[in-house]
C-alpha cells in the first residue's frame, strides 16, 4: 500500500477545521461593550454554551454553513433574553393593548428605543475589529473574554468591569446568584413591620423573603369602627387617583417647589404604588384596607373588609365614581369593577370638553370641569357623607392636544393639572366644605428612563416608577393645619393610606378647637418597597434594589 493511498484513507484530524468565530467575533464584542456599559443582564454560561456552539469543529463546509444560518435567530433570541427589554409573556399580555395606540404614538415609541451614541459606539467597535482582525485572531481574545466572564460567575468578582462612577451591572448563569450590586436609591433602614432581612441577598434568600413578605402582609388588616359615633360629623371623602405621576418625574419636570405641594397637610416622600400599570394600581388602592397581596392574588376575590368604599358605605358613605377619561383602553373601567369592588355609576361625562386626546385617541376630559361637576353635584346637600374615587389621565404618555399629533410635552400637562388642582384646592378653601382629600398617583411615567427601560417604558416597576408623590389634605377644619407638611417618609404604601381614612372616619377632626398632628400620623403601618407586575418584580432589600423577571433569578436593579 502507497503512502498515497493510505493518506487518501485516513480521516483528516479534527483540530484542522478549527474555523474560529468569524462574523460572530463582532456580535460578542458587542456585547462585552454593552455588559460594561452597564446595558445587559448578561447570563455568561447560555453565552459560552453558544460559543461552544460556534466554535464546535464540523469537517464538511456545508454543514458548517447551516450551522450559522441556525445560529442566527438562536443569536437574536439570547441577545434579547441578555437585554432589559420585556420578554413574549409580557409582549403577548400587552399586545392587544399595544394594538390600540396610535399610529404617531408607535412611531414615538419606537424612536425612543434608538440610542445615537449607542449607534455611534458599535460603529467604532466594528471599525476597530475589521481593521485589527487582519492581523491578530480576534477569537482567541473573545473566547478568553467569555471563560473570564464565567470564572467571575462562579467565584464572584474581585473588581469592578465597569467604568469607575458607575454602578456595577450583573453577571450571572441561568442558576446563579447575584455577582454585584449597586447603590440604592436610599440609605435609610428598613425596620417596623417589614420581615427581617439579614440573610445574605443571594437568588434563595430573596425568594424566601418575598414569601415571608406575602405571608405577613395577609395577615395585615386596617379596622374600620363598626358605626360611628352620635357625635359623628359628615364630611366627603375624595380620592384622586393620577396615572403616571412620581417624585422623579415631578423632578424631572421642574416642579417640585410647584404650590400645590405646599397645600397638602400630610405628605409621603416614600410611598410605593407596588406596580407600574393604572389597572392593577387602581385595584390596590381600592383594596388598601388589607395588606399588599401578589400580583396573582390581585385578580382573586377579596373578602368584603379589603375594600375601602366598602368599608365607608357600612358607615353611611355612599360611593361616587369619576373618570376623566372613557376607561375603555386595557379593560381598566371592567377591572375597576371586577377586582376593585367599586360598582357606583360613572359620573355623567355628558358636554364635558376635550383637553387632550390619548394615545389611542379616545377623549381626555378637562380636568377642572370634571371636578367641577363634582362639587356642583354637591351644592346644597347637607350632612352628607360621600367616598369619591376620580381616576385621571392627562399625564400618560402619548396623550396629545386636539390637532396635533406629537406626545404634548410632559411638564406643559404637568404645570397645567398641578396648576388645576391648586385652584381646585383654593376653591374648596373658599367653600368651607369638610372634605378629605387624598391624592395617591397610580404610578410614574418613566419620564426619564434609565439602563433598564427607555422614557415611557413601564413593564419593570423599578423604584422611580413606585415611588409616588402621595398626600392628604382636610378642607373645613376649625383648627386647620398650619406649615409645612407633615412628612411621613418612612417605607410606606396603601395601607397607610386606609389607616388614616379609618382614623379621621367619624369627621372630629373637622370640628375640633385643635388637631394633635402628631397622633394623627403617627405608628402608621409600614409596608417595603416590594413592585410587581404580571412578569417582573422589584424589591429593596438591605437598602438595595433588585429584580426578578418571568421567575427567574434576582439580580441588581441596574442604575
Amino acid at each position: 500500500m502507497t503512502n498515497q493511498t493510505l493518506n487518501a484513507s485516513t480521516p483528516s484530524p479534527l483540530w484542522q477545521y478549527w474555523r474560529g468565530l468569524a462574523g460572530w467575533n463582532f456580535y460578542f464584542l458587542v456585547k462585552f461593550g454593552l455588559l460594561w456599559a452597564g446595558y445587559l443582564n448578561f447570563h455568561a454560561l447560555l453565552n459560552l454554551v453558544f460559543m461552544a456552539f460556534l466554535l464546535l469543529p464540523i469537517p464538511r463546509r456545508s454543514v458548517h454553513r447551516l450551522r450559522h444560518w441556525i445560529a442566527i435567530p438562536v443569536g437574536i433570541a439570547l441577545f434579547w433574553h441578555d437585554t432589559w427589554l420585556p420578554g413574549p409573556q409580557s409582549m403577548l399580555s400587552q399586545g392587544s393593548q399595544v394594538a390600540g395606540f396610535s399610529a404617531d404614538y408607535l412611531l414615538d415609541l419606537v424612536t425612543r428605543f434608538i440610542n445615537w451614541q449607542m449607534i455611534g459606539g458599535i460603529f467604532v467597535l466594528l471599525v476597530a475589529w475589521l481593521f485589527l482582525a487582519q492581523w491578530i485572531r480576534v477569537t482567541v481574545f473573545v473566547v478568553a473574554i467569555m471563560v473570564w466572564l464565567n470564572v467571575l460567575t462562579l467565584t464572584g468578582p474581585t473588581f469592578s468591569l465597569w467604568p469607575a462612577g458607575q454602578p456595577t451591572n450583573t453577571v450571572t448563569t441561568t442558576g446563579g446568584n447575584a455577582a454585584a450590586t449597586i447603590a440604592a436609591a436610599g440609605d435609610k433602614p428598613i425596620v417596623g413591620d417589614i420581615p427581617a432581612q439579614t440573610a445574605p441577598p443571594t437568588t434563595a434568600n430573596l425568594d424566601a423573603w418575598l414569601n415571608s413578605f406575602y405571608t405577613a402582609e395577609a395577615k395585615r388588616q386596617i379596622r374600620f369602627p363598626t358605626q360611628l359615633p352620635a357625635d359623628a360629623q359628615p364630611f366627603e371623602l375624595l380620592v384622586i387617583n393620577i396615572c403616571s405621576l412620581s417624585w422623579a418625574d415631578v423632578e424631572a419636570a421642574g416642579l417640585m417647589s410647584h404650590p400645590l405641594w405646599s397645600h397638602f397637610d400630610i405628605q409621603f416622600k416614600n410611598f410605593n404604588s407596588a406596580t407600574s400599570y393604572s389597572g392593577p394600581a387602581a385595584i390596590r388602592l381600592l383594596r388598601a384596607s388589607c395588606g399588599q397581596p401578589s400580583h396573582k392574588n390581585l385578580y382573586q376575590q377579596a373578602g368584603n373588609q379589603c375594600y375601602l368604599f366598602d368599608n365607608l358605605a357600612q358607615l353611611g358613605f355612599s360611593q361616587q365614581f369619576m373618570l376623566d377619561h372613557n376607561g375603555v383602553f386595557g379593560g381598566f373601567l371592567k377591572e375597576v369593577r371586577d377586582n376593585g369592588g367599586m360598582q357606583a355609576p360613572l359620573m355623567d361625562q355628558t358636554g364635558l370638553p376635550t383637553a387632550l386626546l390619548s394615545f389611542d385617541g379616545s377623549p381626555v376630559y378637562d380636568d377642572t370641569a370634571v371636578l367641577n361637576r363634582w362639587m356642583q353635584s354637591q351644592d346644597g346637600k347637607e350632612n352628607q357623607r360621600t367616598a369619591t374615587f376620580f381616576n385621571l389621565l392627562p399625564l400618560h404618555d402619548g396623550n396629545h392636544f386636539p390637532g396635533v399629533s406629537k406626545t404634548a410635552d410632559y411638564k406643559v400637562r404637568a404645570q397645567k393639572l398641578f396648576d388645576e388642582l391648586d385652584a381646585f384646592f383654593t376653591t374648596l378653601e373658599k367653600s368651607g366644605r369638610k372634605v378629605m382629600v387624598v391624592m395617591v398617583p397610580e404610578h410614574g411615567g418613566a419620564l426619564q428612563g434609565d439602563k433598564m427601560q427607555v422614557s415611557g417604558l413601564r413593564d419593570i416597576p423599578s423604584p422611580s416608577i413606585t415611588n409616588v408623590p402621595a398626600g392628604i389634605k382636610f378642607f373645613g377644619m376649625k383648627a386647620p393645619h398650619e406649615g409645612a407638611p407633615v412628612v411621613i417618609d418612612q417605607p410606606s404604601s396603601f395601607l397607610a393610606v386606609s389607616d388614616l381614612v379609618a382614623r379621621a372616619v367619624d369627621g372630629k377632626l373637622f370640628t375640633e378647637d385643635s388637631v394633635n398632628w402628631e397622633s394623627l400620623t403617627s405608628n402608621l403601618p409600614q409596608t417595603a418597597p416590594v413592585s410587581e407586575n404580571a412578569n417582573a418584580i422589584v424589591i429593596q432589600y438591605q437598602n438595595k434594589p433588585y429584580v426578578r423577571l418571568n421567575g427567574g433569578d434576582w439580580v441588581p436593579y441596574p442604575q
